[in-house]
């Protein structure tokens, strides 16, 4: 049997350390914070979005960047297992909409406290208050690391790096995996924030700050090419928007947006046809009848809203409904169908939920997570150029990325 040092007390970190110990190594996990799932405390705000409870077609779908590098890992530990694990360690789960599963008592220490139940079980050694400084490179080989602290060396037959991305920079996650990769000969692809909320040109959104959105339908534009078209909830913010359906579609517009400004198109009413609004629209003016327009809009749009939706429709507020033409109400329906903003921009790394990049996944071995460039080598996690949408599929690649590193260690 082996020794196993694992730099990292996260997910992955956490989930390597179980496997690796199962299979009978000597394992340590060195952690640079106070506490092992420092991230993780904060995840789901504060409830810990485990993992969702969907089929495997699903996951899959669900990853953004390099899916089918995933395809050991999650047929060799997937979302059940990670619930299996944790509930067998004393934590019970709840699955909510869209399959998202959350320990039954929203607290995400609980979640924390069953994997670091396990570890204590296992024997695994945890070195907290402990900064890797560089591995221990030998001839193509990794021997181990060395720390920040005296500058000690720690012998070892294989080293996981599980080190996260850059997201939450407070919680320790400051890019230290993406120098170690660097240092060992491996690329780091262009890496950005993701599942990130978005910063806007118009200054509107401080007017509608705070409004959150159900059931929208929003789609961001590059010209006349559509990048993404999803179904959920948003939320106007005093600088641009956010909400699950922006946050995950940063992951797949981050790098266009890079180049330009991009259109955001929000369906206000995707259940309703453009006549079907029209009939809505008209049956809301019988009732209101000698009213003027700005006041027989309170059924069709949020109280925050409606300043917003008279601007831009350019219909006079004072005019009576009775008198509102049939191209003023087109004019409402086109505002309704395709509200449009200007995205010029994410929010940093201190908002973003997870880093979209990384250590690229040609130059390591998808079944064992082995460096192809050295061996004795892993990589788990975010620090891998790997990433999903919302909704707990980022932390079931941890979790499965992390527990195929630490079943191949030392094999």
């Amino acid at each position: 049997m082996g020794k196993v040092v694992i730099i990292g007390g996260g997910a992955a970190g956490m989930a390597a350390g179980i496997a690796a110990a199962g299979h009978g190594h000597e394992v340590h996990i060195y952690e640079k914070n106070e506490k092992l799932g420092k991230k993780i405390y904060i995840t789901g705000k504060g409830r810990c979005n485990v993992t969702n409870a969907c089929d495997m077609e699903t996951l899959f779908q669900s990853v953004v960047t390099n899916s089918k590098f995933l395809y050991s890992s999650f047929y060799g530990f997937n979302n059940y297992d990670v619930m299996d694990l944790v509930e067998a360690a004393g934590c019970p789960l709840k699955t909510e909409r869209g399959g998202r599963v959350f320990p039954v008592s929203d607290k995400s220490s609980d979640i924390i406290s069953a994997f670091s139940g396990k570890l204590r079980d296992l024997d695994v050694q945890v070195h907290l208050h402990e900064e890797v400084r560089e591995l221990t490179v030998e001839d193509g080989i990794c021997r181990g690391i060395v720390l920040k602290k005296n500058r000690e060396k720690v012998r070892a037959d294989a080293v996981i790096v599980c080190t996260g991305g850059l997201s939450y920079p407070t919680t320790g996650s400051t890019g230290d995996g993406y120098r170690f990769a660097k240092s060992a000969g491996h690329t780091v692809t262009d890496l950005s924030p993701a599942l990130v909320p978005f910063e806007t040109r118009e200054q509107v959104v401080k007017d509608l700050q705070g409004l959150a959105l159900k059931n929208v339908e929003a789609a961001i534009f590059k010209g006349n090419r559509e990048l993404y078209r999803e179904f959920g909830e948003m939320l106007f913010t005093h600088f641009g928007v956010s909400g699950p359906v922006l946050l995950s579609a940063s992951s797949y517009v981050a790098k266009e947006l890079k180049k330009e400004p991009l259109v955001l198109s929000i369906d206000l009413k995707p259940a309703l046809t453009e006549e079907q609004l029209d009939a809505r629209i008209l049956r809301e003016f019988e009732g209101a009848i000698n009213k003027r327009f700005k006041n027989a809009l309170a059924h069709l749009y949020p109280a925050k809203m409606i300043p917003v939706m008279i601007e831009r429709s350019g219909i006079p507020p004072e005019k009576k409904v009775n008198e509102v033409t049939r191209q003023e109400r087109q004019d409402l329906i086109d505002v309704t169908k395709h509200f449009r903003l200007t995205l010029t921009g994410l929010r940093d790394y201190k908002e973003a939920i997870i880093t979209q990049g990384g250590v690229a996944v040609k130059e390591i071995n998808p079944k064992t997570l082995e460096s192809r460039l050295v061996k004795h080598l892993y990589f788990a996690g975010e620090v891998l150029d790997v990433d999903a949408v919302t909704g707990g599929f980022n932390l079931q690649a941890a979790w499965s990325t992390g527990w195929a590193a630490g079943t191949y260690a030392c094999q």
